[in-house]
């Protein structure tokens, strides 16, 4: 019979040794001296955890100031439209969802890329003879984050680069940063209604580049791109081979003088992860809802890129199954009046705010046409007291209760973002508060210069 003798040698200070001996068959047989291990406590963050790092939220939190208790606070910072209830969903939408709560049906998992009926929905409603899509060619997704993030993840590894815009969601970088993928920041030209500066777009192209992102209509800028400016981004992409990752969650958010156009059906090589989902068009965000719609009609994708989608979608096992229950009445079911009336406002709310900031000396608001947002340059030369739009923004909270995020949180100085989503009383005072803080600050050329030699 086989015997083990384990003697365990140690004193003071010193870690204890293990002399291991194993007999067998009556012969003794050393397996030598093994320093054995003292526990302790090593808990540390990743590295992963580390390099996720949020541009808006560092700003913000940073910004330690308190507003005018004399004026109410208004925020026109948050690109959530749900905030002041001048913007519910539509009655559909919500009687949607209670019938499928109410059904008890879909309380269990679903398939991690969602149901197929709701994919088959989803591939129907956008769906169109220029950019054909069966279920198979969509992943649904936990709100369009996660589809930025699963589409971000599945064509960059750690160590490549892609193509963000500037001034662009902070969303982008903040994902890419965390995977180890680099980014580099494309221009876009306030002169040109936030075109893309296509000479910059194309120098920074490298054998290490994964993916262009194409935000469109845009967040922060509320710009919605021509059909012949999409045709010249996709001629970039085709030349460079480059696919693109369509950030599309503001389709069909234009204003009425205005045409989107998503950038899949005007492609004819050019392979194209599009993300939308729920949150803006049918004013849900909190519901988490959103899709990729995978554009590959020259199977340059390939059966890849697919595969890859489904293995990371089946990470957190997929989005809300009882959203899911009711997306198919949600999407066809939702009265085109309700789109309407959404737009409407927005449009007022948009004119109003550009028509009001523009009479104020030292500012020049870009006028948007769709989205939320409005974007605003400060002529700092004429504020000559603050450093940068960081300041100019902290000082009108102390003074004026008036919230607006600094562009530098999309990588973009020197201008600040409005959101129009507010109620429209609202967007006119925060507009009197702005002048009036802009009057009180405002240096004309001589002033300015005089400013500058008392430093």
């Amino acid at each position: 019979m086989d015997s083990y003798l384990i003697q365990v040698n140690g004193h003071g200070d010193h870690a204890p040794v293990l002399d291991v001996h194993l007999k067998a068959n009556g012969n003794s047989i050393s397996l030598g001296k093994v320093k054995g291990r003292k526990p302790r406590w090593a808990v540390r963050a990743s590295e992963m955890s580390k390099k996720t790092f949020n541009p808006v939220r560092a700003i913000v939190d940073s910004m330690k100031v308190e507003p005018n208790p004399k004026k109410a606070m208004i925020s026109l910072s948050l690109g959530d439209p749900t905030v002041f209830g001048n913007l519910p969903t539509n009655d559909e939408v919500t009687r949607a969802v209670k019938e499928v709560l109410d059904s008890g049906r879909y309380n269990g998992y679903a398939p991690s890329v969602g149901y197929q009926s709701c994919r088959e929905a989803v591939a129907a409603y956008y769906s169109c003879p220029e950019a054909p899509l069966e279920a198979q060619d969509v992943i649904l997704t936990s709100g369009c984050s996660q589809a930025i993030e699963l589409a971000l993840a599945v064509l960059a590894n750690p160590g490549q680069n892609i193509l963000v815009p500037r001034p662009g969601f902070s969303l982008y970088k903040t994902l890419a940063l965390s995977m180890g993928i680099e980014v580099k920041l494309y221009n876009l030209l306030p002169e040109k209604s936030w075109e893309i500066d296509l000479k910059h777009l194309e120098s920074l192209v490298d054998e290490k580049t994964a993916c262009l992102i194409v935000n469109n209509p845009s967040n922060p800028c509320g710009s919605v791109f021509s059909k012949s400016h999409l045709q010249k981004i996709l001629a970039v992409a085709s030349r460079q081979c480059v696919p693109i990752l369509a950030d599309e969650i503001y389709g069909d958010m234009v204003f009425a003088d205005c045409k989107y156009e998503p950038i899949a059906t005007l492609s004819t090589n050019v392979p194209i992860l599009s993300c939308g989902g729920l949150a803006k068009r049918w004013l849900v965000p909190g519901w988490r809802m959103g899709w990729i719609l995978i554009h590959d009609r020259r199977d340059i994708f390939g059966n890849e890129i697919r595969d890859g989608l489904l293995r990371l979608s089946q990470r957190i096992l997929g989005p809300c199954t009882i959203v899911q229950g009711a997306l198919e009445r949600i999407l066809n079911r939702t009265p085109p009046e309700f789109y309407h009336n959404t737009l409407s406002i927005l449009k007022s709310n948009a004119d109003l705010c550009y028509a009001a900031l523009s009479a104020i000396p030292g500012l020049q608001p870009v006028r948007p046409a769709g989205a939320m947002y409005l974007m605003v340059e400060i002529e700092m030369e004429h504020f000559p007291e603050f450093e940068n739009d960081v300041e100019f923004t902290e000082r009108l909270i102390s003074e004026q209760s008036v919230f607006c995020l600094p562009a530098t949180c999309f990588e973009y100085p020197n201008f600040f973002r409005v959101v129009i989503t507010v109620p429209e009383e609202m967007i006119l005072e925060a507009c009197s508060r702005i002048q009036e803080f802009c009057e009180m600050h405002y240096q004309g050329a001589e002033g300015a210069q005089d400013l500058e030699c008392d430093k």
